[in-house]
């Protein structure tokens, strides 16, 4: 029975790895029509990984309340999900930003020649979780607020780029997601906000007053305005929306 949470727990590494499948299964598709135009699509298996990616926060939002049922928190425990979190959070949306980055080349010319070198800025963002977790594994302080943006944050917000690429029709977002320096400043500043020592809040709650947890019921009631009016726009929002709250509410109760 002690066992179970880490089994659930490895639930969460099982997603991940099902997400970078369908990541690398079809890559992206670069056709060209009758006069020599390159067109690129992101095919559907791409949609899968980002469920997936989807089901691992899930799991990884469960675990510890799996593991309270049964009394079997460990220091295992604790090291397996981040084991997990690097897999599902870290190293499959670092996948996803490199066939963003082969998309994005795939518009210019002998984009498709392109030399690896450019792609591997992606592996910034895996690196970066790696670092963020390793780091959270030794701080104890980190229980109520964090240091730095949180590594599932910023997979759950990279998984739904290939979503808003498929859905949003708005050209300037999808100009944004194919614009090369776009992606690589993307790259270098969720790294740095992970490895930053920003202090920014917990989603945990000690009680449920609002005194204690306003800045949690207001990103509760922007993240649902948001996601009314803005629909898959609404992802991106909700960042934003956290850390702005928390950097303002850091010397108050969170």
């Amino acid at each position: 029975m002690k066992q179970i949470p880490n089994l659930f727990t490895l639930l969460n590494l099982v997603f991940g790895c099902i997400a970078i499948i369908f990541i690398l299964q079809n890559g992206v598709l670069i056709t060209a029509d009758a006069e020599g135009t390159q067109l690129i699509d992101i095919p559907e298996k791409i949609w899968m990984a980002s469920l997936f990616i989807g089901l691992a926060a899930v799991i990884d939002f469960l675990d510890g309340f799996v593991a309270r049922l049964f009394r079997s928190e460990s220091a295992m425990g604790k090291q397996l999900d981040s084991l997990a979190d690097l897999v599902s959070f870290g190293v499959a949306p670092g996948l996803i930003i490199y066939q963003f980055f082969r998309l994005s080349f795939a518009q210019e010319e002998g984009g498709l020649e392109i030399s690896f070198i450019w792609l591997l800025p992606f592996l910034l963002l895996p690196c970066a979780a790696a670092w963020r977790l390793a780091r959270f594994n030794l701080d104890s302080s980190q229980a109520f607020s964090f240091k730095g943006l949180p590594v599932p944050a910023v997979g759950i917000f990279i998984a739904s780029l290939p979503l808003i690429y498929w859905n949003v029709n708005e050209q300037w977002v999808l100009d944004l997601l194919l614009n090369k320096w776009f992606l690589y400043g993307f790259v270098l500043l969720f790294s740095f906000l992970m490895v930053s020592n920003i202090p920014l809040m917990s989603l945990k709650f000690k009680d449920y007053g609002l005194k204690n947890n306003l800045p949690k019921y207001l990103l509760v009631i922007i993240s649902l305005a948001a996601l009314f009016f803005l629909k898959w726009l609404s992802i991106p929002v909700m960042l934003l929306a956290y850390v702005l709250l928390s950097l303002f509410f850091k010397n108050k109760p969170t």
